[in-house]
């Protein structure tokens, strides 16, 4: 039950946050500093890929994924460090000497504006689906917490989300990010070690789960057939099967490389040294908190229902057992953990938390797809056609950007406010990897080797094969399917230069 202390908790911890952005964003002059910084130390670019990181499918769909299948929903927050990890000692030098501000400025050099431009549309396409699963998942939050309709519960989280971002660019989301952190690490803490006591242990969390399942009905309902097949689902690692699990472990490593928002925190670091030590801290973070979720995710499911399964169970005649809750839906199994099995001041501030962690999110990426349009899209756009600078500076023109994407995420999020928020996380980082992964790894360590045309094709060839696999629901994940038609594209399409 929502009482007057969680609302308090929460506004103050959201008010913190954007009074630490606006402080920041003071500083910002021009458009250089509003997109990369160029000033900070390792842990503003920790706070900065953590900030975009830990948004609302680290965290509440972490929790969503155990709550229905166990250990495996850690491959998440796994993948999203191993990622960062990857950028941080592999890329973090490239990119920094590469001179560029943008990932397709980097493929562009090498291969020509064309396959700029086609990259920043598909690219775009990728980042604006992780944008409206923010906003998606603000509007889940703030229409849990005040009880307004869908509609306002988003249009409230696109202003926070805009206002977080508008004045700071990616200086704010650094110093929110360093905010964000130690709030974040103290409630993980918080809600693992609750979670450890109450359910004293790993054996009372596996008890839980195999007394939940004590019902046929709702045994069934989930596809499950006796102890062995609720053992392997939420005790194994590779519970909806290995090369999916990977799949999608493989789309967050890749992803985190191929993203725009990530690459502009390591493009903000005043050195080298430290934009690679503030990679390597996030990597080592952004797991712990996805155990931490994990295991409320596994403790939720022992001790509820949803009202799906609810329904399964009364309509084969069985009753609710005695201290099993309800909820919703999967997605709130975070939510009610926090409302229902913590102090309501410490609820409060896990909430506001976990709303900030979201509107962080979303407002990092934000600012990655408007960097793109800006400088990729416009910019390469107004050079081919000879059109002089316009009157508006770039540092506005971005802002302008920022808001008019935030407006179509709105409505996207209503279209599609039944999908599941992970889902759209994995395609989304997906579609980024598959689209940029190869032409920009070939511009940085191979220049010279693969034609303008083959890496122009292999763009929309991976990208059309990754939704296609997608679509038809595929084995494995459809991430290999897009990723080898890309590559294939690349070595076997050889023209002659025109």
């Amino acid at each position: 039950m929502v009482s007057t202390v969680h609302i308090i908790g929460v506004l103050v911890t959201v008010g913190l946050l954007l009074a630490v952005s606006w402080l920041s964003g003071r500083h910002v002059k021009d458009a250089h500093s509003f997109t990369t910084g160029g000033n900070s130390g390792s842990w503003m670019v920790c706070g900065a890929l953590l900030g975009t990181l830990a948004g609302g499918q680290s965290t509440i769909g972490t929790a969503q994924l155990a709550f229905s299948y166990g250990l495996s929903a850690w491959w998440f927050t796994i993948g999203a460090g191993l990622g960062s990890l990857v950028l941080g000692l592999f890329f973090t030098g490239p990119l920094r000497r590469s001179g560029c501000t943008t990932l397709l400025e980097v493929v562009s050099r090498q291969y020509g504006h064309k396959a700029e431009t086609v990259g920043s549309l598909l690219f775009l396409v990728g980042i604006f689906i992780s944008i409206v699963s923010q906003v998606i998942s603000s509007s889940a939050m703030i229409g849990s917490l005040f009880g307004i309709s869908t509609l306002w519960a988003s249009i409230a989280g696109a202003v926070l989300i805009m206002l977080l971002v508008l004045y700071g660019g990616i200086r704010s989301a650094g110093v929110g990010g360093i905010v964000k952190l130690i709030l974040l690490y103290l409630c993980s803490l918080a809600a693992g070690i609750v979670v450890w006591h109450i359910a004293s242990g790993l054996t009372g969390l596996r008890d839980g789960v195999d007394s939940i399942y004590h019902t046929p009905a709702l045994t069934q309902y989930n596809g499950l057939d006796g102890i062995e097949s609720i053992h392997h689902r939420y005790g194994s690692p590779f519970a909806r099967g290995f090369f999916k699990d990977m799949g999608g472990c493989l789309s967050l490593v890749l992803g985190v490389v191929c993203t725009q928002s990530y690459a502009q925190c390591i493009w903000s670091a005043r050195t080298t040294p430290k934009a690679r030590n503030g990679a390597l801290l996030c990597a080592l973070f952004m797991p712990i908190i996805g155990a931490a979720c994990t295991l409320v995710g596994i403790y939720m499911r022992g001790h509820y229902v949803t009202a799906d399964e609810l329904a399964a169970m009364q309509s084969a005649g069985e009753a609710l057992p005695a201290g099993i809750g309800v909820i919703d839906n999967s997605a709130q199994a975070f939510p009610a953990f926090i409302l229902n099995h913590l102090p309501a001041w410490l609820g409060g501030l896990m909430l506001g938390t976990m709303l900030i962690n979201i509107l962080g999110c979303g407002s990092g990426l934000a600012l990655g797809a408007a960097t793109i349009l800006v400088r990729d899209v416009y910019g390469n756009f107004r050079r081919r056609m000879g059109m002089a600078a316009g009157r508006l500076s770039q540092l506005l023109q971005t802002r302008l950007s920022i808001m008019g994407i935030l407006v179509a995420a709105v409505i996207a999020a209503l279209v599609f406010h039944g999908s599941f928020i992970n889902d759209l996380g994995f395609l989304s980082l997906g579609l980024r990897a598959v689209a940029i992964l190869f032409p920009l790894c070939f511009a940085l360590w191979l220049p010279g080797r693969f034609n303008r045309r083959s890496i122009l094709l292999s763009m929309p060839v991976g990208v059309c094969t990754l939704l296609l696999a997608n679509s038809l629901s595929l084995p494995g994940n459809a991430v290999y399917y897009g990723l080898g038609a890309s590559l294939l594209t690349i070595l076997a399409y050889r023209p002659k230069e025109a």
